[in-house]
């Protein structure tokens, strides 16, 4: 997860733009937010915890004058969810000057460089994986930016989508199997027109920006007064892009690989419906993310669509919450049933996917507690039994309710009269996938693209330095 935001332009207040882009983006991180700002001579940085509303006001945002401004929304996958460790990371090159980087994805050889660094002794403050490249890019000798980042860059291994700023430049990277979303963008400005680079297309929209075409797996952008230029800085051969991220991640409104995901999340209702029958009076979403799908199976299977659950729009995403209690207790705030319409039905629930089965269980009990006569629950989502290296907080097997369990006990555990997933050819079709081999499927089939020990649990606080203790209040 994590987005990422930014722009270069002297025509337009680029720390407000990227303000709002930040605004479209917060679906990819509700933990923290921060904007750095490049003037030509400095590069100024404001970020705190909460979200993109709580973090910035007219004072902050007034403060940070520049031409080129990265910004950036956090999901902690790396490093606990504390101040510390919001982005953007500063950094301080020798020779180059001040810069700071905000990161979606995960390093998987973080350690080895970081414990490298050490012993030539380099110091940390943070356990992120992004505080390992700030350092390296810091250390790593070159004569101008571009060739610093790439040779810096060709050393980490693992899932990136990265925006740099510096005081006169936002250059962004992309890794060279394109696990993490990028796209490039631009205002038609008098004049030099605006480039903006983005995880979503979705957050160009906001600021009325063109959308261009995504940036290259293995590509690095350059934008300044100079205007936009590329650099493939690493070779790339297979593409990997995180198929999560049709299924879950980006918003239905943003392009992906040229694909509408509104329409790929239909298709995989569809898909399931063709796939997975089942006799029912109705069928319902399980808000917002599962709606697209329950669309495309009522159209499929004939039954009714209609709306089960009413869901509170001020309750933060409960995949991407930290903290397994605060997933728990959001379920019940967030959701509402519509009693009346689901008293004596028999319902098929259609939701995106299922984690830890956490969300599952509490909604399927609100439905049945509502009188809903049978709950048949339909993931557009193969089951997903591997841990996830390359950007997701699912570190462990142990963290999956579908790993080393078949399908009827996961149905059991969770308490629904069926369940049926979409299978993988069934989600490449959705998808508009040509071969398996398009995109990153390991957490379904453990398939990973690049060699990680398959075993191995993921503790995200490795370097993390213990809190003070608090005073009591």
């Amino acid at each position: 997860m994590c987005g990422i935001f930014g722009i270069h332009s002297r025509q337009v207040d680029v720390a407000n733009l990227t303000y709002f882009g930040l605004f479209s983006l917060q679906h990819r991180g509700q933990e923290s937010a921060g904007i750095a700002v490049g003037d030509g001579q400095c590069v100024k940085l404001h970020r705190d915890m909460g979200l993109v509303a709580q973090v910035f006001n007219s004072a902050t945002l007034s403060s940070l004058r520049g031409t080129v401004a990265i910004g950036h929304t956090r999901y902690s996958t790396t490093g606990a969810s504390r101040l510390e460790n919001a982005h953007p990371v500063p950094f301080l090159h020798p020779a180059l000057g001040p810069g700071a980087i905000a990161h979606n994805g995960n390093l998987i050889n973080s350690q080895a460089i970081r414990r490298e660094l050490e012993e030539d002794g380099v110091a940390f403050d943070t356990g992120l994986d992004t505080e390992v490249m700030a350092r390296l890019i810091e250390h790593t000798h070159g004569s101008d930016w571009a060739q610093v980042l790439s040779q810096a860059f060709r050393r980490v291994v693992g899932a990136y989508s990265c925006a740099v700023v510096t005081s006169d430049s936002v250059i962004a990277l992309r890794d060279p199997y394109g696990f993490r979303p990028l796209c490039l963008g631009y205002l038609p400005l008098a004049g030099q027109p605006a480039h903006l680079v983005a995880s979503e297309s979705c957050a160009l929209d906001t600021v009325n920006a063109k959308f261009v075409r995504e940036v290259r797996p293995g590509e690095m952008v350059i934008m300044n007064d100079h205007g936009l230029s590329s650099v493939q800085f690493q070779t790339s051969g297979r593409h990997a892009m995180c198929v999560f991220e049709f299924i879950y991640f980006a918003r239905p409104d943003s392009l992906l690989k040229n694909c509408e995901l509104e329409e790929a999340r239909i298709r995989m209702g569809r898909e399931l419906a063709l796939a997975q029958p089942v006799e029912a009076d109705m069928v319902i979403g399980l808000p917002d993310s599962g709606t697209p799908a329950a669309i495309g199976y009522a159209e499929a299977s004939g039954i009714p669509y209609r709306e089960g659950l009413v869901k509170s729009r001020y309750i933060n995403r409960t995949f991407i919450q930290p903290d397994q209690s605060l997933r728990e207790s959001g379920v019940i705030l967030k959701l509402n049933p519509l009693k009346r319409s689901l008293r004596g039905k028999r319902i098929i629930a259609v939701d995106d996917s299922m984690v830890r089965g956490t969300t599952s269980r509490r909604i399927i009990e609100v439905l049945k507690k509502a009188g809903a006569k049978e709950v048949h629950l339909r993931i557009s989502s193969p089951p997903m039994r591997f841990p996830c290296f390359m950007g997701v907080d699912i570190g462990s097997t142990k963290q999956l309710v579908a790993s080393g369990r078949s399908v009827e006990e996961v149905r059991s555990f969770i308490g629904a009269d069926s369940l049926a997933y979409i299978s993988i050819p069934g989600l490449m079709r959705a998808v508009g996938a040509g071969t398996l081999d398009q995109f990153c499927r390991a957490c379904f089939d453990g398939a990973y693209p690049v060699p990680v020990p398959q075993q191995l649990e993921m503790d995200k606080m490795a370097f993390e330095a213990p809190l003070a203790a608090q005073p009591a209040s």
